[in-house]
């Protein structure tokens, strides 16, 4: 087989383990070799609507067994996947698709709104159900598809995902990931953990982000296990899946372990096949680990982003008790370092930006030059922008994300993109937004706004003015009208005094 990417993964394991099931979603399961026979299918369609090696192939939705099956057809013709978030506002949604040069959109029937909304809309558009004229329905595009055997050339170092993620000018920048990052990330997740033939992987987080796919769906589908997926998180669907599937391995964020375990089932939940839950993408408090350890399960958290496919650090299970909070060692094959700003390396417990090299490691920003070059040091290493101290045992403690960016219910919020969005309200003269705590979510958005002459706008009309423009995660839960901003010498707003402002009562 000449395809060495993600797109010979289908037949290879159909293969190996035909009647495996790979996946389960609604109650219904799907073995190897159907899920490889349904991919093959929509590989024909695709070709037949023009994709070809490099093209792009977006998909707007929740989680489904048609992600998966878009993705891996897509590597089957050396095409180029593009997932876009499917909580993002129309305007958001047609910069992916438009910045990527996307050829086919498919998209849920959650998002029709959306999709109606777009002014430019890539040349096929296919709806999983109740397509609007001029569009294809899913279902019975893919059963006209051809079942011969599809072999593309495709190479370690071709683009397989290009994932778009808030850059700090304000602009959703491509990152592109290589079919090269994904399996080498694999490899250093399955070094990391001990994923087992007999998983049964409950995926809950979205599938258009990094983690949930790349941390949890390829590592258990490369080892021909059983992925149960959920359209998105619900604690008593998770209790449900939990108990009723007998779910080995689960991945979330912060909020979700948060909200399972202040549900009134935490107690009595059966909870004895879990074998390991684990965090990324934020920082998970001490007492949230312990409180899962106290109930027998092993803790495992890392660290890392999109742009290192992402895993950069991992805290293996075996070490979870013992150093619990920090995000672990660099994983087997990357290396991480702390660096000081003349670039050398800062001592154990001195805070400095994290850099990261290695074959996961992205080859930059899709058609972004400046970024992909701003992005690196001189001699190749990956700026993260992010701070964090490693113990004289080289364990990675994060201290604080990058300057601005927070995260809210485990998505990246970037302060600039929403203060553009805002900045576009007639009344509005100035703008800052920072990340302030919250129980819930973890950190949302509060916006400190200076008005021109006239009337100010009051928190719910900016809300109701951002609604179309921005996700609902983006949208500050907080206004505040200021009659000015405070600043440095140079002019820069000083953010941290923001930051420090008391809420009112």
């Amino acid at each position: 087989m000449r395809n060495l990417g993600l797109g010979g993964w289908p037949a290879r394991r159909a293969q190996m383990t035909p009647d495996r099931t790979a996946f389960t979603f609604d109650g219904a399961s799907t073995t190897y070799a159907q899920f490889a026979a349904r991919a093959t299918k929509l590989a024909h369609q695709l070709r037949r609507a023009g994709v070809r090696p490099g093209a792009r192939v977006s998909y707007l939705g929740p989680n489904h067994p048609a992600f998966v099956e878009t993705m891996f057809a897509t590597h089957l013709l050396g095409g180029i996947f593009v997932p876009a978030n499917f909580r993002l506002a129309a305007p958001e949604v047609e910069h992916v698709l438009t910045d990527s040069g996307a050829e086919v959109l498919i998209y849920a029937p959650e998002c029709a709104r959306v999709v109606r909304e777009l002014g430019e809309r890539p040349r096929q558009v296919v709806a999983l159900a109740e397509p609007a004229p001029g569009e294809l329905e899913y279902e019975p595009w893919l059963a006209r598809g051809a079942d011969s055997p599809i072999d593309v050339a495709v190479g370690l170092d071709d683009t397989a995902l290009v994932l778009y993620t808030s850059g700090t000018t304000g602009r959703p920048k491509g990152a592109m990931l290589t079919h090269g990052n994904l399996v080498w990330n694999t490899y250093n997740l399955l070094v990391g953990c001990d994923v087992a033939s007999d998983e049964v992987t409950l995926i809950t987080a979205p599938l258009f982000h990094v983690a949930a796919l790349n941390q949890t769906l390829l590592p258990t589908f490369i080892k021909g296990a059983r992925s149960v997926i959920l359209p998105g998180f619900d604690v008593d669907a998770c209790y449900d899946h939990i108990e009723q599937c007998g779910i080995t391995w689960m991945f979330g964020v912060t909020t979700m372990f948060a909200e399972l375990a202040a549900s009134p089932r935490w107690a009595g939940a059966d909870l004895s096949s879990l074998r390991i839950v684990m965090s990324g993408g934020a920082s998970v408090p001490e007492s949230l680990i312990r409180t899962y350890q106290a109930r027998g399960l092993e803790f495992c958290q890392g660290y890392g982003m999109t742009e290192t496919a992402p895993g950069a650090t991992f805290l293996e299970a075996g070490e979870s008790r013992r150093k619990v909070g920090s995000a672990g060692v660099p994983v087997f094959f990357a290396g991480v370092r702390v660096v000081r700003p003349d670039g050398t390396d800062a001592e154990a417990g001195e805070p400095g930006e994290v850099l990261v090299e290695g074959p996961n490691v992205s080859p930059g920003y899709w058609r972004n030059p400046e970024a992909t070059a701003a992005s690196r040091t001189e001699d190749g290493w990956f700026r993260t922008g992010d701070i964090a101290k490693l113990d004289e045992e080289g364990h990675l403690h994060v201290v604080d994300r990058a300057k601005d960016m927070f995260i809210s219910g485990g998505e990246n919020v970037y302060p600039a993109e929403v203060e553009n969005a805002i900045f576009e309200h007639p009344a509005v003269a100035e703008v800052a937004v920072v990340g302030v705590p919250d129980a819930r979510w973890g950190e949302v958005g509060r916006a400190f706004v200076v008005c021109g002459p006239g009337a100010a706008p009051t928190r719910e009309e900016l809300r109701d003015f951002l609604r179309p423009r921005l996700a609902k995660y983006k949208i500050p839960q907080h206004v505040d009208v200021v009659d000015r901003l405070p600043r440095t010498g140079s002019g820069k707003i000083q953010k941290d005094k923001l930051r420090e402002t008391p809420l009112p009562d």
